[in-house]
């Protein structure tokens, strides 16, 4: 069990890069087993990952620098460096990062590690399954995918009499 200091590890690009984010996976580093925990770095402008939550994991964010918003399924909210906010595991726990400041913001994002999980996107009406290894892991996955909330089949569709 030795530390695992942050200037150690190499930045990784979100992914999409339009507008860019950075991460560093602290608990993976760390052989972290449980608990998940990643180092963000949101430039002026950009944006988390889409607004969203969890089914099976619980997850929060401890703001280090700078000042933005925070999506949130009543209203948006500032945040501020010394700001620390849960995400329950469900509908509740709706949630997105937005840097609208003109300095990074770098936060901690820490989550419960349990798979399966479900990942509802509300905006775009999708949900995405994670078996095997659970969301933000390296691990490879069993099953994994993302489909439209309407694409709903009847239970015996497809299946032998």
């Amino acid at each position: 069990m030795d530390p695992v200091n942050e200037a150690d590890l190499d930045w990784e690009a979100g992914d999409r890069g339009d507008p860019p984010f950075r991460r560093k996976r602290l608990a993976a580093a760390a052989d972290g087993e449980e608990i998940g925990c990643s180092l963000y770095e949101l430039p002026a402008g950009a944006k988390s990952w889409p607004y969203h939550y969890h089914a099976g994991n619980e997850e929060a964010i401890y703001v280090l620098a700078g000042s933005g918003t925070l999506r949130t399924p009543e209203e948006p909210i500032p945040i501020e460096a010394g700001d620390y906010v849960a995400f329950p595991a469900d509908e509740s726990g709706g949630h997105r990062v937005v840097n609208d400041g003109e300095e990074p913001v770098r936060y901690l994002a820490m989550s419960t590690m349990n798979e399966p999980d479900v990942t509802v996107y509300p905006d775009s009406e999708k949900f995405g399954v994670y078996a095997g290894a659970p969301p933000g892991s390296e691990e490879a996955r069993s099953l994994s995918g993302y489909y439209r909330i309407d694409d709903d089949v009847d239970y015996w569709e497809d299946e032998e009499p």
